[in-house]
C-alpha cells in the first residue's frame, strides 16, 4: 500500500503557459521525492502595455510519501 500527498505550486514563465509548468516541476522535485504528476488547476497571464507579460500556472502535485 502507498500513500500520496499533494501540495499545490505556482509556476510562473515570460515564454509559455508550458515553460511555467515545466519550471514548476523541476523546482517541487529539488524538495519532493516521488512525485507522480500533476493536475494542472488554473492558468492564468499577468497584461502590461495590452500585451501578455507572464503566464502562470497553478498545480497540484502528487507525490508519494515512503
Amino acid at each position: 500500500m502507498s500513500v500520496a500527498k499533494i501540495t499545490e505550486i505556482s509556476a510562473s514563465s515570460k515564454k509559455s503557459f508550458e515553460d511555467a509548468m515545466q519550471k514548476g516541476i523541476k523546482k517541487a522535485n529539488e524538495t519532493l521525492d516521488n512525485i507522480e504528476g500533476a493536475w494542472v488547476q488554473d492558468l492564468k497571464v499577468t497584461c502590461k502595455d495590452g500585451k501578455i507579460d507572464e503566464y502562470r500556472a497553478m498545480m497540484k502535485v502528487t507525490f508519494v510519501l515512503r
